[in-house]
């Protein structure tokens, strides 16, 4: 008997898979993964469970495809962006692409397009459909690596090209959380000013990357460790295993494991693994703070505090007191105040280290563009270095600095 091949889905079909993918992003968005239910997702946009199921079994299978239409989203972006610039200008292949994201960006804020899964929940899913998404992911690093691909970069090597495209990955991942806070029609020209500040860098005209004496002389420092060895412990193998594997895999059994303790030991110094995650929320908190006073408080020009802050949270995060806890995780937290009270704190953060910039550009050693801009780029590509070495293996405190901090301050095509 021949074959027979199976029908084609209908106009229908794909409308109503496309809104329910859409009403799934955004729930997924809120409420994380393993928050969401499919109860929840059917209610908000008017169709019973078994609608759902009908289209995607399990609620991770409609979550691997949120995250698989999110990924073919942004390859489309890159691909129109080479279409569009097809001479490998690097400058002008990132602005364009920032002006093609921020659009899409302001259209999903507008209602005008459908809402896109952001990836802080990759790693809620199970094995087998992560390391779909994974692959998927990984080819779409691969794809933005290549506009970073011109004559501008030819000197770079491998390593330095995969933490420069982390870079621009990290502030690409990051938009969505904080773009908020300005009108649609300003999308943009805030892209503009990200292309800007990702090409050219912070510092004024003649000013060179301090030294290591320079550095030195501001006594910028780690903040000290807690008193509690084990409590502290704790907090780093489960800012590691989140960070990791997200909420669902950094069980209570793998933390205690990883630190081979027992789990009555946990218990002793935590009531609940939600417990945990809010303690190591605070730990990131109490270093950023830490820093950024010090930063403030320190003589000197105020972009040689800048670069000495940036370097001393990056060397942090990849340091054995390292790393802190990806922001990524607010997906996990127990309720919406409690994720509401941690995102403002973020936020507050980065407008504090604003502020050291303001300094720069009141001493003359920092260039004329705009600061809350340059805060939250520079945010982004601290809380994302918890994971270069997944692109750069070899990343370690001791070349950080030329890895990722010079970039992030310089701009991507400074020397490596």
């Amino acid at each position: 008997m021949p074959h027979r091949k199976p029908k084609p889905k209908t106009a229908r079909f794909q409308e109503k898979r496309d809104t329910i993918l859409a009403a799934a992003a955004e729930r997924f968005n809120d409420l994380g993964v393993k928050g969401a239910t499919l109860g929840e997702i059917a209610a908000s946009v008017g169709l019973v469970t078994t609608s759902i199921t009908y289209y995607y079994r399990k609620k991770e299978d409609l979550a691997t495809a949120c995250f698989l239409r999110a990924i073919e989203a942004r390859q489309a972006l890159v691909a129109q962006t080479l279409r569009d610039q097809p001479t490998p200008d690097v400058p002008g292949r990132v602005s364009h692409y920032l002006a093609l994201h921020a659009a899409m960006l302001a259209g999903i804020a507008s209602g005008a397009q459908p809402a896109l899964i952001l990836f802080n929940d990759i790693r809620a899913l199970p094995e087998a459909q992560a390391e779909t998404v994974y692959a998927a992911y990984n080819h779409m690093f691969r794809m933005l690596r290549a506009l970073l691909a011109g004559p501008q970069t030819s000197q770079l090597g491998r390593d330095a090209l995969n933490a420069r495209t982390h870079l621009l990955l990290s502030v690409v991942n990051a938009m969505p959380s904080w773009l908020g806070r300005y009108e649609e029609d300003e999308y943009p020209r805030v892209a503009e000013r990200i292309a800007d500040l990702l090409m050219r860098g912070l510092p004024a005209a003649g000013q060179a990357w301090p030294d290591e004496q320079q550095l030195a002389a501001l006594g910028l420092s780690d903040p000290p460790a807690d008193g509690d060895a084990t409590a502290e412990a704790f907090l780093r193998a489960a800012t590691e295993l989140v960070n990791e594997q997200g909420y669902r895999g950094a069980s209570i059994d793998r933390i205690a494991a990883r630190l081979k303790l027992t789990k009555g030991a946990f218990y002793h110094h935590h009531d609940t693994k939600l417990d945990v995650i809010s303690a190591c929320f605070e730990r990131g908190f109490a270093v950023n703070r830490h820093v950024l006073k010090a930063a403030e408080g320190a003589r000197g020009p105020g972009w040689h505090r800048s670069c000495a802050a940036t370097l001393q949270l990056l060397r942090y995060q990849l340091s054995d007191a390292g790393p802190l806890l990806r922001s990524t995780a607010i997906s996990a937290l127990p309720d919406r105040a409690h994720r509401k009270q941690v995102k403002r704190t973020m936020l507050r953060l980065t407008e504090r280290f604003a502020s050291v910039l303001v300094d720069g550009l009141v001493d003359g050693s920092v260039r004329a563009q705009d600061l809350s801009v340059a805060a939250y780029v520079l945010a982004s590509g601290i809380n994302a270095a918890a994971e270069l070495n997944r692109w750069v293996p070899g990343a370690n405190p001791g070349n950080v600095e030329r890895l990722f901090a010079r970039p992030a301050l310089l701009g991507v095509l400074c020397e490596g």
